[in-house]
């Protein structure tokens, strides 16, 4: 076991609870990622069903899921559903078809598969987003098109007491905390339906600061995604190395009363993923107690 497990699991100061992402362990068996999470001393975990980690169209489902199921018992890990697998659904085209697609039914079929897991298993919330506008698709289109899948996802968590974290993504059709405020009215406001926030998206291009966005959100808060970013560009970043300034996220999430995971989103670096999970602990478990380690690229400057 490693240094980093020796503290109660995944605490940061102020009860915060630290996950990872299995989206950054693409390179592990589902079995062993989990071990490893677990062994580094993380809270939870934020299961991407994918193609090799609890694929929800593979045969023998409910089997799988119990075993899954058992292991995260085992391991005393919490767990929130993601639905951002790349090529699950379309093996040419990267997470089509959406809820904006002509033929939206697969991704209906594939969400309303991941709340039934989401039950299954315990999750704390089921998160997804509405992907990207097709060029040919108006927008006034795309919107009905995202409110009528949405609708059909709500009451299948609703059945399912599932809850729902909606994730604004750049680029997607809804791609900030605005769009989630219209999404969520237009739906009527219903109880299953809250938002997934991801820390660096707020640096990336929500106009007021990061904290200010947590607070914004905070009472609709089921699912936060923590990684570094800098401002314009999307590309999720190890932390210390974009721009965010972490004790003070952290301090606004304890502030909101948020209780749920705080699951690093490190999807591009499965090559070093147990190296990087390990730093990244140690990195949120310091700016939680109000400071932050140096990271492996800043302690070489400094030398």
């Amino acid at each position: 076991m490693t240094a980093a497990s020796t503290a109660a699991p995944g605490a940061g100061a102020g009860g915060l609870r630290f996950g990872y992402g299995t989206n950054g362990f693409a390179n592990h068996r589902l079995d062993d990622a989990l071990a490893v999470i677990a062994e580094l001393g993380y809270a939870g975990v934020a299961l991407t069903l994918d193609h090799d980690h609890l694929d929800p169209f593979a045969p023998g489902l409910a089997r799988r899921v119990a075993a899954v199921g058992r292991r995260l018992a085992a391991l005393d890990l919490a767990v929130v559903i993601e639905t951002g697998a790349r090529y699950l659904l379309d093996p040419w085209h990267k997470h089509a078809p959406t809820l904006l697609h002509d033929d939206p039914a697969r991704r209906v079929e594939f969400l309303r598969r991941a709340v039934a897991i989401g039950a299954d298993l315990g999750a704390e919330a089921v998160s997804y987003w509405a992907g990207v506008r097709p060029e040919e698709v108006p927008r006034a289109v795309a919107w009905d098109r995202l409110l009528a899948g949405s609708a059909t996802v709500v009451a299948a968590a609703d059945a399912a007491g599932v809850r729902l974290g909606f994730e604004p993504e750049p680029g997607m059709l809804v791609e900030d905390i605005a769009g989630w405020h219209r999404l969520y009215a237009d739906l009527g406001r219903p109880a299953a339906f809250g938002i997934t926030l991801d820390i660096g998206h707020c640096r990336c291009l929500e106009p007021a600061p990061v904290p200010e966005c947590v607070r914004e959100v905070g009472a609709h808060l089921v699912n936060v995604q923590i990684d570094d970013m800098r401002r314009g560009v999307h590309e999720h970043l190890e932390f210390g190395t974009g721009e965010i300034d972490f004790p003070p996220v952290l301090a606004a999430l304890r502030e909101v009363g948020y209780r749920g995971l705080v699951a690093v989103e490190l999807p591009r670096h499965s090559h070093a993923a147990p190296a990087v999970a390990a730093h990244s602990l140690d990195f949120l478990r310091a700016a939680s107690a109000g400071g932050a380690p140096l990271t492996a690229a800043q302690e070489g400057r400094r030398r």
